[in-house]
């Protein structure tokens, strides 16, 4: 999980920004990004993709990674803007903001499978949530971020799941969209590609 972050801390780049993304393929919510800074050389045990562990387990990393990380920051796009503009276009954007949200300056950017409009070097790594400690801690601040979001969102749209499904395309939530229609919070041109009109 340090591979890229060894290589690039024996070249004197100390300052490595991990960044990855949460909710890109929800019908529900925010597209959230993070950005971790981690100290160099540091090993964070049970640090992964996100996906990978338990929401008990997340929350333990979150808290770990907020207290070892040099600099953590969260970035947001919401519904009208991602329908406006696409969902790949506001990942990459909610990446950026959160890259410039940074309280320190990154030298170099890791980020998973994409890339980010900005000026500091960057590399993007295939499943680099899997393989990268920086990204994957990005991955874990971002999900456990929006996965509070969604417990927020829960107690005003109780009707719909959230708090089980997270805004995902569950079957649980299209039989919820179907019974009580959408709400503003719902993305419009997913529920179009994969529900047809609802309202």
């Amino acid at each position: 999980m340090l591979e890229f972050e060894e290589h690039l801390w024996n070249q004197g780049l100390t300052m490595v920004a991990g960044v990855d993304e949460v909710g890109r393929g929800c019908l529900f919510g925010d597209c959230v990004a993070a950005a971790v800074i981690l100290p160099p050389h540091l090993r964070m045990v049970g640090v992964d993709d996100s996906k990978k562990l338990s929401e008990k387990k997340r929350d333990l990393l979150y808290d770990e990674i907020m207290r070892q990380a040099l600099a953590v920051a969260v970035a947001y796009v919401d519904v009208e803007t991602i329908d406006r503009i696409n969902i790949k276009q506001a990942a990459r954007l909610a990446m950026k903001r959160a890259l410039e949200s940074l309280q320190v300056q990154p030298q170099h950017v890791l980020v998973d499978a994409e890339t980010i409009d900005t000026a500091i070097a960057q590399q993007a790594i295939i499943h680099g949530d899997a393989r990268s400690q920086s990204i994957a801690a990005a991955s874990i601040i971002a999900k456990v971020t929006r996965d509070r979001m969604c417990m927020k969102w829960h107690e005003e749209y109780p009707q719909y799941g959230l708090d089980r499904h997270k805004g995902y395309a569950t079957a649980l939530h299209r039989e919820r969209i179907l019974l009580h229609g959408t709400t503003p919070l719902h993305r419009r041109t997913f529920l179009r590609k994969l529900l047809g009109s609802t309202d």
